[in-house]
């Protein structure tokens, strides 16, 4: 585990449909990471037994949390509750900063 990770350090690995995703500072128990999207990019709807906390860095998304609608812009955060459905539609090219406890190891396999 490294305490400091320096961003030019990390490479910004593409997703594809103009998503892509640096791993940031993480242990076994917290994880921190950046989503860069394009305008128009999708991040699928999807769950995960993972609690989540999401800052806006950059942009505007709509997000979709559970059963609803919600739209966010730099500043904003939302908390993620283990296992709800939930993902966004960018509105506006930006960058979200997504934390999650547990880590995700599923970001770690290539």
């Amino acid at each position: 585990m490294k305490v400091v990770v320096k961003s030019e350090d990390v490479k910004l690995d593409d997703l594809g449909k103009g998503v892509s995703r640096k791993v940031l500072s993480h242990n076994s128990n917290l994880m921190m990471v950046e989503v860069h999207f394009e305008e128009g990019a999708v991040g699928e709807l999807h769950s995960h037994y993972h609690e989540q906390c999401t800052y806006v860095a950059e942009g505007e998304f709509e997000f979709t949390i559970g059963d609803k609608k919600q739209i966010v812009k730099k500043g904003d955060s939302i908390y993620f509750e283990s296992n709800i459905k939930h993902g966004n539609i960018c509105l506006k090219k930006g960058y979200l900063v997504d934390v999650f406890t547990p880590m995700r190891e599923d970001f770690l396999k290539k």
